[in-house]
């Protein structure tokens, strides 16, 4: 794709100030881009660049709609523009013109807004509403430094190869794409990244620098990782995983047509695997969750299993043994080895150790039900009063103590309704939301391992699980296996397959239909449940909306759907 005349030998330094920008935050964002390009001017950097919709954070969502929220996202760019003349500076932000509202850069010279380029392509997918609230621009924007051509572009402009060569068709030699962006995390996100970015620098025989997000918005985690790719492809240099990074590079055309990239740091320390990757991601969405909403302690509850474990150690990981109270409430059924191992598991974490037992609540919650003809002690509702119970002592502590309190159910149990609502899902947060129950072990493991020590007690690990809510309960006795359970969900929830794809995949017909229903009917409860972090390529909330009221039933072919 390249064209026209090569310079000669030169350069252009850029700099990508990836940042944890807070929503809303103006003021404070443009504190922390101030900061970067104080850097970058030490750095004697060219272009500094920052990530999409950064004066604002990201998604700003409804906030879109108020005129006065995009005026001040104007005067703040124009503020930061006169603050830092020195330098090009690239900085997202929402831009509003002739009743039109665009997802926006301004480039940022000599103390000005001298240009916007205006994002073409508006993701209108999974966790992504940009078309309700943007409209697509319809200029390419080159820049020239030292002789340096660069194209501007915003995320996912440069996912689609095909619309943006036709995009860019006029624009003549292309030395440099530069993508901002703020790309939410999932596992295997990085991956595809990574074959964007080399598959823009291939068409276009240019380098790619590419400046991602990074921090926890809500249930979204953005884990950063921006990179340069020369124009070969290669991913030169990519900043670190979940934390703040000015990743610095010289972009060198050469004379043969080749872009060299040359960084100008020593290489970041990336994720070793899938499951430190979520780690990460739980510990930044936790972490950012709690402080960006005032929060400086989390409460939860410890039960000895290893959902509440994972959890507690997670927050530990986020916020400091100092701010994590750990709370056990046992009752009759609660074993002294599940009591023992949630102590156990406080002092490993170092966390503050509570313990209210509630068999004297529970026996006057019971005396004052039983005046009511039909209720007894020996079936669901007196196993959920328990729940609600610990729900109640735990809300009514986090208002006494103004601390967060964290749920710790997973996607497996939440996906099939196996939850309390005003029970184990009352809370603010849930950091396991969407995690698998197989990978909860896996992080159990994780944690262990990465400690060099037994921070979960192994028997915790090895224990069947159980919610000890009536003598010999196992979570066996309502829920198919969990490596089974599964596979189902993450075919039926995650990668929208029909339950016949399912059972002709060689899944059991009775069992995938039972989940299926299951799921169906338990939309309500979802809804009710806190946020969490999202680390699937579909997560409950954003990404996956159905109706409550809904009577579809994608297994009613399959022959009789009764419960």
């Amino acid at each position: 794709m390249r064209c026209g005349a090569y310079p000669e030998v030169t350069t252009v330094r850029v700099a990508l100030g990836q940042f944890n920008a807070v929503v809303g935050d103006l003021a404070g964002n443009c504190r922390k881009m101030r900061e970067l390009w104080a850097q970058a001017v030490q750095s004697d950097v060219d272009l500094l660049a920052f990530p999409e919709l950064a004066v604002c954070g990201y998604p700003p969502e409804d906030l879109l709609h108020k005129r006065y929220f995009l005026d001040d996202c104007r005067l703040a760019v124009d503020k930061l523009a006169a603050d830092c003349p020195d330098k090009t500076m690239v900085v997202g932000l929402p831009e509003s013109s002739a009743g039109q509202t665009y997802n926006s850069v301004g480039v940022l010279k000599d103390g000005q807004i001298t240009t916007t380029y205006r994002k073409g392509m508006l993701p209108n997918f999974g966790v992504f509403d940009e078309r309700r609230y943007f409209r697509p621009g319809s200029e390419p924007v080159l820049l020239e430094l030292n002789d340096v051509r660069v194209v501007l572009t915003i995320c996912l402009d440069i996912w689609n190869i095909e619309w943006l060569g036709d995009f860019l068709r006029d624009v003549g030699r292309i030395d440099l794409v530069l993508n901002v962006s703020a790309s939410p995390f999932h596992l295997g996100k990085i991956k595809r990244r990574e074959e964007v970015v080399s598959d823009c620098a291939r068409e276009f025989e240019c380098a790619v620098a590419y400046c991602n997000l990074v921090g926890g918005q809500d249930e979204l985690v953005f884990d950063g990782r921006s990179m340069f790719a020369d124009s070969t492809g290669t991913i030169i240099t990519t900043a670190e995983a979940f934390d703040e990074h000015l990743l610095i590079a010289d972009v060198i055309p050469r004379d043969d047509g080749k872009v060299k990239v040359r960084p100008m740091q020593p290489p970041a320390k990336q994720p070793i695997d899938r499951v430190s990757e979520v780690h990460g991601a739980l510990v930044l969405g936790t972490r950012d969750y709690a402080r960006k909403n005032g929060f400086k302690k989390v409460l939860l509850g410890v039960s000895g299993g290893i959902d509440s474990a994972v959890t507690a150690a997670i927050a530990v990981a986020a916020l400091g043994e100092q701010n994590v109270t750990c709370l056990t409430m046992p009752s009759k059924f609660n074993s002294p080895d599940t009591v023992k191992d949630a102590q156990q598991l406080a002092e490993n974490l170092g966390a503050e150790f509570l313990t209210i037992p509630i068999e004297p609540i529970l026996g006057r919650f019971h005396e004052a039900l039983a005046m009511v003809p039909g209720w007894d002690d020996a079936g669901i509702a007196y196993e959920n009063l328990q729940a609600r119970i610990r729900g109640s002592i735990l809300m009514s502590l986090s208002n006494q103590l103004g601390a967060l309190v964290l749920t710790t159910g997973n996607k497996s149990e939440t996906s099939v309704g196996y939850a309390t609502l005003y029970g184990d899902t009352a809370g603010g947060f849930g950091v396991i939301k969407d995690v698998p129950k197989t990978m909860v072990y896996e992080l159990a493991e994780h944690i262990n391992k990465a400690a060099g020590r037994e921070i979960i007690p192994a028997e915790t690990i090895t224990r069947a699980p159980s919610a000890e809510l009536r003598p010999d309960q196992k979570d066996a006795d309502s829920l198919p296996d969990y490596d089974l359970l599964d596979r189902i969900l993450a075919g039926y929830v995650e990668q929208d397959k029909s339950a016949l794809q399912l059972i002709e995949s060689g899944l059991p017909q009775q069992i995938v239909r039972r989940v299926i229903r299951m799921v169906d009917r338990n939309e309500y409860k979802r809804r009710l449940c806190p946020p969490g972090v999202r680390i699937t390529p579909k997560a409950f909330g954003k990404d996956r909306r159905l109706p409550i009221t809904n009577h579809y039933s994608p297994t009613t072919h399959l022959g009789d759907d009764s419960p």
